[in-house]
């Protein structure tokens, strides 16, 4: 079986030689053809040696990540481009993705799994990073469904840590319900709706309330007027 031909894209000549190391040792059908250092680099790289995979830094010099996938990817449809980088900035991500990349992920992966992703990717697969999947679905970016099992499980750990009362809240906030209606519906305070509304909040990781609404949505159900 022929090797998978992979370009390393990154500004960052020590990370960019560790990366090619560690394919190079764990992966057999993974071949590094080539390292660049910028996205006009990456550009002419892929056009000399036409790799099969192209891994995808962010932000660097002369020419960004992102930049560089949309041109990539115009011209050469077939080759698939994993972005791997330190951010998880929102636009970041949606722009890299809306311009054909295939997968989005953070250097801190395990290598077995930079490895595994890569095989999936070239399988036909799309590999977001679990904490950046969660992001893009809290964001309104992607829909819960298109989450992988790790980042879905997280999301349900965290509603599993909300107390049987912000469970409630979070149900009539997903039913569309005010924070007056709440208090009225369940006999509270409004102060105290509010306090446990920010503690929901806080233990889901947002900020808003149609954050929180999506997130109820998702993995609770929809809401009851829906489901009768």
């Amino acid at each position: 079986m022929s090797s998978t031909r992979v370009l390393i894209v990154d500004d960052q000549l020590l990370f960019a030689e560790s990366l090619r190391k560690v394919l190079q040792m764990d992966a057999d059908d993974l071949e590094v053809i080539g390292i660049a250092y910028d996205g006009r680099d990456a550009i002419a790289a892929v056009e000399r040696d036409h790799p099969d995979v192209v891994l995808m830094d962010v932000r660097m010099p002369v020419m960004d990540g992102v930049e560089a996938t949309k041109i990539i990817r115009q011209r050469f449809p077939d080759i698939h481009i994993v972005v791997l980088t330190t951010f998880d900035d929102d636009a970041y991500v949606y722009e890299a993705l809306q311009h054909g990349a295939e997968g989005y992920l953070l250097k801190d992966i395990p290598p077995e799994e930079l490895i595994a992703s890569i095989r999936s990717i070239v399988a036909g697969g799309v590999t977001i990073s679990p904490a950046i999947a969660r992001k893009l679905v809290l964001r309104g970016y992607i829909p819960a469904s298109d989450l992988d099992d790790e980042s879905a499980e997280q999301t349900d750990e965290m509603l599993a840590t909300l107390s049987r009362r912000e469970h409630e809240v979070l149900l009539l906030i997903r039913d569309g319900l005010d924070n007056p209606e709440i208090a009225a519906d369940l006999s509270l305070s409004e102060q105290t709706v509010r306090n446990y509304v920010s503690s929901i909040y806080a233990k889901l990781g947002v900020e808003k309330r149609s954050q929180a609404v999506r997130i109820a949505r998702d993995r609770l159900g929809p809401p009851r007027e829906e489901s009768e």
